[in-house]
Order: C-alpha cells, then sequence, then structure tokens
C-alpha cells in the first residue's frame, strides 16, 4: 500500500451512515458486539498470543497487551455499559428567537472523524469503535505494531457487526501500523476531524509536534501520592501498595511516593511488605534510602534526579522525603503530568488545599490514584485520560466525543 488516501475518504464517507443510524439502532450494535467478542472468546485469545510471543516476558508493556478470558468478559459488559448510557448528540443547549423572527438553537453533533494512534492496548480498539459508534462518529485507528493480530481480529468482529446491522463497516478504520503512514494521518485535514494520541510522552509529543489535525493529548500519567504527617498510615500504606502494585502498567499507576519527613520510617515499615510481595524495585532519596537498607529492603536503588517526573510502568517507583505540605505541593508541582494526583491526610483543611491547589486533571483523598478510568467514573470507558484543558479534561469518554453545531429557522429574512 502507497497511500492510505482511500481508506481515509471512505471513513470520511462513512459519516453519513453512522448519521442517519437510529439511536437503537446503535445500541444494538454495540449488544451485538458484545455477544460476539463473547462468542469468540478462544480465536480473540489465539491472536492475541501471536502478539504476546513476539514480546520478551521482561516487557513492562506485556501486561497492557494481554487479553484472557476475564478481561474480554470486561471488554463485553463495557460495551453493554457504553450502549445503555444515553446518546449525547442531539442536545438542546440553546434556543432563541430574534428580533427579525429567527428561531435559532444550537445542539450538540457528533465530532465526525475521530482519528486515535495509540500503543500496545488492544481494549482501546473496543472502546474507541464503542465510544465512537454510540455517539455517532466514525473512528481511524492507528495500533501498535505489538497489538497487530488481536487488533485485526477484534476490528474483523466488528466489521461483521456493522454489516449485518446495515451499516458501513468503514465507520471503523484500522490503518497499516507501518510508521510511514502516521504522517499522512497526522496530514488528514480534509478527512479527519481530530487527532488523540494515547501512549507514551514520545508519542503524545510527535503528535503534538507534526499534527496539521486539531489534537487532543490523553498524557503520560506521572502520578503521586503524598502522605502527610497526620495521616492514618495503615491506611496510607495499603492506599500506596494498591496504587502501584494492582496494574503497574497503566496510566493511572502510582511513580512517587512523597512522604513527610516525621512518618517517613513508620510509612515504609507499613508499606515496605506489601510492595516487597511483587517485588517492587525502589529508587529512594537520601533520606529514605538509609530507612529503606535498615529494613533489608532488598530491591533497592538509590534515586538520581531522572527517577523523578518518571513514568515507570513497572513494578518500580521512588520515594521523595519532604519537609511539609509546602514542600510536597512544590515537588507535585514540578514533577507532574498533569493527570492524577493524592493526598492521605486527616487534615480536612489540608485536603482542600491541595484539591484545589494541586493543577491535574483528577485529583484525591484519601483514596488510590487506580480510579482514574472511564469505568470507574461511571463513563463506560474513555479514549484516554486527558490532561489539558481545552474541550476535554480527565477521562475522555462518551459525552466529550461531540461538537457543538447551530440551527437557524428562517421565513425570508435578509440581512
Amino acid at each position: 500500500m502507497e497511500s492510505i488516501q482511500t481508506l481515509l475518504i471512505d471513513a470520511s464517507k462513512a459519516t453519513r451512515s453512522i448519521n442517519s443510524a437510529t439511536d437503537e439502532q446503535k445500541q444494538g450494535v454495540l449488544r451485538k458486539l458484545a455477544n460476539e467478542i463473547i462468542a469468540h472468546t478462544q480465536l480473540i485469545i489465539d491472536e492475541n498470543k501471536k502478539d504476546l510471543d513476539r514480546m520478551p516476558d521482561t516487557d513492562p508493556k506485556k501486561d497492557r497487551l494481554l487479553l484472557n478470558e476475564a478481561r474480554i468478559k470486561d471488554l463485553a459488559d463495557s460495551l453493554n455499559d457504553i450502549a445503555g448510557l444515553p446518546d449525547p448528540t442531539g442536545k438542546l443547549m440553546l434556543e432563541s428567537t430574534t428580533k427579525n423572527g429567527l428561531q435559532i438553537r444550537k445542539k450538540t453533533v457528533p465530532l465526525g472523524v475521530v482519528g486515535v494512534i495509540y500503543e500496545s492496548r488492544p481494549n482501546v480498539t473496543i472502546d474507541v469503535a464503542a465510544l465512537c459508534i454510540r455517539s455517532g462518529n466514525v473512528c481511524v485507528l492507528r495500533g501498535g505494531s505489538d497489538a497487530l493480530y488481536t487488533n485485526i481480529v477484534l476490528v474483523s468482529i466488528i466489521h461483521s457487526v456493522l454489516h449485518d446491522s446495515g451499516l458501513n463497516p468503514a465507520i471503523v478504520q484500522l490503518l497499516p501500523t507501518d510508521r510511514k503512514y502516521i504522517n499522512e494521518m497526522l496530514s488528514a485535514v480534509k478527512h479527519i476531524d481530530i487527532i488523540i494520541p494515547r501512549g507514551s510522552q514520545q508519542l503524545i509529543d510527535f503528535v503534538r509536534a507534526n499534527s496539521k489535525v486539531p489534537t487532543i493529548e490523553t498524557g503520560a500519567g506521572v502520578c503521586h501520592t503524598y502522605v502527610e504527617q497526620t495521616a492514618d498510615l495503615e491506611k496510607a500504606a495499603a492506599i500506596v501498595v494498591n496504587a502501584k502494585v494492582s496494574r503497574p502498567s497503566v496510566c493511572n499507576a502510582l511513580d512517587t511516593i512523597v512522604v513527610d519527613r516525621g512518618v517517613v520510617k513508620q510509612l515504609l515499615m507499613l508499606a515496605a511488605p506489601g510492595l516487597l510481595a511483587y517485588n517492587v524495585e525502589i529508587f529512594a532519596d537520601n533520606e529514605s534510602y538509609p530507612v529503606l537498607k535498615e529494613l533489608n529492603y532488598p530491591y533497592l536503588q538509590q534515586a538520581t534526579a531522572e527517577d523523578f517526573g518518571r513514568e515507570f510502568l513497572d513494578f518500580k517507583c521512588s520515594v521523595k522525603v519532604v519537609g511539609g505540605y509546602e514542600d510536597a505541593v512544590e515537588h507535585i508541582t514540578r514533577y507532574s503530568s498533569k493527570h492524577s494526583e493524592a493526598i492521605i491526610t486527616r487534615n480536612k483543611e489540608l485536603g482542600q488545599r491541595f484539591m484545589n491547589e494541586i493543577d491535574a486533571a483528577a485529583v484525591y483523598i484519601n483514596a488510590s490514584t487506580r480510579f482514574t478510568d472511564g469505568g470507574m467514573f461511571g463513563l463506560g470507558a474513555e479514549i484516554g485520560i486527558s490532561t489539558q484543558k481545552l474541550h476535554a479534561r480527565g477521562p475522555f469518554a462518551l459525552e466529550k466525543l461531540v461538537t457543538e453545531k447551530w440551527y437557524v429557522h428562517g421565513d425570508g429574512q435578509v440581512r
């Protein structure tokens, strides 16, 4: 294939098909797709294994790539959840009549053609397709080569369901993984309305620098949990361990423990066993290193400057000891990617200050950052977590896959 122009043109034309679909028809597509995914579980697992076999076990992205029976069932459940959400399009936002009798209405409408560039997470293929179908959008998907076989089989199932439902299969387009096509996608201003990069900071930076199509960033997650000196330390240790080990390869996992100097020893004594159970490698600053050394923590490294502001995506984290709230906020502000940040405290005033002062898409008091997720927030699923401030911030889900359109009715008025 010399060019993806034909695929892009087909996607652009497919907007008419999805725009003509009724709400019931779109819901039906997603419910049928959920059933078909379950029915093809073994086929999906077999194709996914081809991708897994090409990736070394030491690669932290392998967990992101894996689709097993439980995760496939979760995808099907998510499809049914999205189907049950209200259609975000066609909502009347404003209505007025001018002095000369023009009737003016503003309504929500689909964005159009949504391009998504992502890496080794085949669940994104289903999530994006479902969200776009439900909101009346077409999606152009450029997944990573790591998930090639998995993405191909998932999109083939989607195409089959769309065809059987009387809709154009080009509503969901899977582009080739060859890197040479990315710039063509980023320049397709006539055929793609918005580009959403989902993946590493390197990918996001490349898209931001090279895209002629408007972009919405779903940023990398450098997430901190600040344990303030008044915190319930047993609760704090449980939160820290959960935020790190429950699924370390995702963007809402903890990267840095920030802890007040007065409670660093007690906190690490409580948290170390939970982290050790998962062989978490700790990059400790000058004050926390001797504490962990005294605890005989085996997977211990002296932190360098590069270990702060680092998204580990693995069973690794850093520890920063601070002199109090102001130091903690200064450190987090310096290194945050503005994704998800948490404070563990009994001081309600400080907790509220943290919520107000920390500039992030999601902020938490006394809870794990792992909850930053479209499904957890009742949104069904998300395309990604937006860390920017225009159009969407936080879980970029169904409600944000729309824009506005003005409808003006006249009776011969001229200006």
